[in-house]
């Protein structure tokens, strides 16, 4: 089928325009105008000396690809890949908000470096973490606090939320550069549209579950207490609610466009974002998600959420990055599981599988 005509049958939509519908509850095979993927195509983020007459688009075979790992899922998906160099998008609902989890300690790790940039902290300022600001689920330095508390700074907080997305980490820094409004303003004010920031760990989880944080659960077990405690229904009814309208809901293509602005240097100094991106690329969680997709000589710099479960339900399974090339072309891709019940290696394998289409795509 002829390139040109392909584009046509499933909808080319320019500048930030998009085609929107709704995954299918069944496998049957839909009609391409059906489909809810979509392609966009904006500025380069590189414009060559000589603008071609006809702007960059992505392969016939990346959006192939991309239509049928969206397709083929079986659960609630949104994917995007974003041509950092070229300005291309191709998505699978990729307008959708969709929980994020711990992808959003980005945006927290972005706001501290920023907040560095401008001289109102530094990597190397004192802290001291104290059982009271102890989370919930994965939180490796809970260890480490003690009755007298735990010593340690900035920097090192940033590193445990970035690459092994202590909960508690990055929850004090969270409220170091200012809490949720702070964040959510960051966000709007450097142009990242489509994603929005939730109200820290410890509420995020608590109202998932149906809860309301109290301050004696600091540590995690009676939060854990209190909702095994609760009905099957009414976890049931908390987690859909949740799901409906995620309060830290970001849409993929949301989040790949703030992958893009990062990597072109447009939320950070040169210095912070390259500190930023080595982190992440250093990252100890999702080692078989989009990672596993990997070949020689290719680098992904990335974030991992994962959400809360209920019976066979597991829901805000992600993971997002910067996906570099031998090369250096760059590409912002993202896969967010709002829900599924699929288990972990076909939820893995969808990531790996996404990583693998677009090595594939360019080394054509």
């Amino acid at each position: 089928m002829p390139f040109e005509f392909l584009f046509r049958r499933i909808g080319i939509v320019a500048g930030l325009s998009s085609l929107a519908a709704c995954v299918p509850a069944g496998r049957e095979t839909l009609s391409p105008a059906a489909l809810p993927i979509t392609v966009q195509t904006t500025t380069p983020a590189h414009t060559p000396p000589r603008l071609p007459a006809r702007r960059p688009q992505p392969s016939a075979d990346l959006l192939n690809a991309v239509q049928a790992l969206g397709a083929g899922f079986d659960g609630a998906v949104g994917i995007s890949v974003r041509d950092i160099d070229e300005g291309w998008v191709v998505a699978w609902e990729g307008d959708t908000p969709r929980p994020q989890q711990s992808v959003s300690k980005l945006w927290v790790a972005i706001a501290v470096m920023d907040a560095v940039d401008r001289g109102q902290m530094s990597l190397a300022d004192p802290v001291t973490v104290t059982q009271s600001d102890l989370t919930v689920f994965h939180q490796p330095i809970r260890a480490l606090v003690g009755k007298d508390g735990y010593r340690t700074t900035i920097g090192a907080l940033l590193s445990g939320a970035m690459t092994r997305s202590d909960n508690t980490c990055n929850d004090v820094l969270l409220w170091r550069v200012g809490g949720p409004a702070a964040i959510n303003r960051m966000l709007a004010t450097k142009g990242v549209a489509g994603v929005t920031f939730g109200p820290g760990e410890r509420h995020l989880q608590a109202r998932t579950a149906g809860l309301e944080w109290r301050p004696e659960w600091a540590g995690g077990w009676g939060f854990l207490q209190a909702r095994a405690a609760m009905t099957y229904e009414a976890r049931d009814k908390a987690l859909r609610r949740y799901l409906a309208a995620p309060i830290d809901g970001a849409s993929s293509n949301g989040v790949t466009l703030g992958l893009s602005l990062l990597a072109q240097g447009k939320l950070l100094s040169p210095r912070s974002t390259t500190s930023l991106l080595t982190l992440m690329r250093s990252s100890k969680t999702g080692p078989l998600r989009l990672k596993s997709g990997l070949r020689p000589g290719w680098t992904l710099a990335h974030k991992t959420g994962t959400g809360q479960e209920l019976g066979t339900l597991s829901t805000g399974y992600n993971d997002v990055g910067l996906l570099v090339a031998p090369d250096g072309h760059r590409y912002a891709v993202a896969v967010m599981i709002a829900s599924t019940r699929q288990p972990i290696p076909a939820r893995m394998r969808l990531m790996g599988d996404l990583t693998r289409a677009v090595v594939a795509a360019a080394d054509r």
